[in-house]
């Protein structure tokens, strides 16, 4: 199969043809015929397969072929993306796409002035790339209006909700014309994505190409136990054992990688991080530099997990584990990309185990754990196993009593000094699914 043979105009096959694309991939030869005959879709692939272009080049197409001129201060496409990075990354990719097209393409988002983005709408743009929260601003301010849209593709809709976007679809979704193709794509499709698709989606076409949340097997995994304090302390040894010349690593909060950049500088290593609270051009810069080899390890928040697009990055550590389970296909999916192999670490205390078990269960694999020599945890992590449970350690036979009073006193209740405290529950994080009112509004 080529990609003349879905339907794809000339100026779109001699822009991938400059661009070295050969075959379609999976979701591309599934995805490509159903957008172009108009049909709204829900399509999960795995991360690296190749999804923007699944939506874009149809979407490039049906644009140049349909539908009058854009009107000022309006789009004809809109793509929503939940991070900066993903749209920047989805952006440049339907540019290239387009570069033989009489069409128009612009991202806008939030961490920069709102004020250039206003003035480049003035003209319109046939397909406007956006984050939610700058997308609706800009529309209250009058700068954008979407009467005249023809699509909508949701990238990464599950991602959204994690970052609390829940508020921003429903206003969205009331902003649209009820007549109009959506699309949505993504590397993993939770229960609240599916049911979220059956309020903003009609007669969808569903697209599987991969075992549901199911992690590339191009990435090899493994885990290394070790105590929370001696993570960092770990990180360095496992660097200079390994030789390691350029890794993405991933922590949890904000001050975590800054913590671990501060480490690294003062111990010499080129490092470099990118979070939320830095401005959207302070994390372009690390970012480029990254890619262009001039720094060594980029540490990054799940801010990162998705649209980093890294060609050839032979690893990824999770320096924690993430929160949200699915977020570990993301954060390992920027290996391993487009055929290529990778490795993913994940440094794991006893503290993240229901997170590990979350993780496995998701993925429906047991994760090879390796001791490193040197740094055994001194608080065990239980094992676990794809079925998402916490396998304990069997307790050890109560000694008998003596009148000495040999037991301890744990909260009133007598403990024996060789039993084992019982686990935490796991919490699952509970997700705002948005519910959209497509009735009519009554009237205060």
């Amino acid at each position: 199969m080529t990609f003349a043979t879905l339907g794809l105009i000339e100026p779109l096959l001699r822009a991938l043809e400059t661009l070295g694309y050969q075959t379609p991939t999976p979701v591309q030869a599934q995805a490509i015929p159903a957008v172009l005959a108009g049909r709204d879709l829900m399509a999960a692939a795995q991360t690296g397969t190749g999804k923007t272009a699944g939506f874009a080049l149809p979407l490039l197409q049906l644009l140049t072929m349909e539908g009058p001129k854009v009107a000022a201060n309006s789009a004809r496409a809109l793509i929503l993306c939940p991070t900066r990075e993903l749209a920047e990354q989805v952006h440049a990719s339907v540019a290239e796409y387009a570069q033989h097209l009489p069409l128009t393409t612009y991202a806008v988002y939030g961490g920069v002035s709102i004020n250039p983005q206003m003035m480049k709408l003035r003209k319109g743009v046939d397909i406007l790339v956006a984050t939610p929260g700058r997308l609706i601003d800009l529309f209250r301010q009058n700068a954008l209006k979407l009467n005249q849209l023809q699509t909508l593709v949701l990238d990464e809709a599950d991602r959204m909700l994690d970052l609390g976007f829940s508020e921003e679809l429903a206003n969205i979704y009331r902003m649209l014309p009820k007549k109009r193709q959506t699309l949505l794509f993504s590397a993993t499709f939770s229960d609240d994505i599916r049911l979220l698709a059956g309020q903003m989606l009609n007669d969808p076409l569903s697209i599987e190409v991969s075992p549901r949340n199911v992690a590339a097997n191009t990435v090899k995994q493994w885990v290394v136990p070790v105590d929370k304090k001696r993570k960092a302390e770990l990180f360095v040894h496992l660097m200079r054992k390994g030789r390691w010349k350029q890794v993405l690593v991933f922590a949890k909060t904000r001050n975590g990688v800054d913590a671990l950049v501060d480490k690294l500088q003062g111990l010499g290593i080129n490092a470099d991080g990118i979070h939320g609270d830095k401005p959207q051009a302070t994390r372009q810069r690390a970012l480029d530099r990254f890619k262009a080899s001039e720094v060594q390890i980029l540490v990054a928040t799940d801010v990162a997990a998705r649209g980093l697009d890294i060609e050839d990055l032979p690893l990824v550590v999770n320096f924690d584990l993430p929160i949200v389970a699915e977020d570990y296909i993301h954060r390992i999916g920027r290996t391993g990309r487009a055929g290529n192999t990778g490795e993913a670490i994940s440094l794991v205390c006893a503290d993240e185990v229901n997170m590990l078990s979350a993780i496995e269960m998701l993925t429906r694999q047991t994760l090879t754990r390796k001791m490193e020599p040197d740094f055994e945890p001194e608080h065990r992590v239980p094992d676990t196993d794809a079925s998402g449970q916490v396998v304990k350690k069997p307790k050890k036979p109560k000694k008998p009593k003596t009148s000495g009073g040999g037991g301890k006193r744990n909260l009133g209740k007598w403990v024996d000094s060789g039993e084992v405290a019982p686990a935490e529950p796991s919490i699952k994080p509970v997700r705002k699914v948005p519910v959209f009112n497509t009735g009519p509004r009554k009237k205060k």
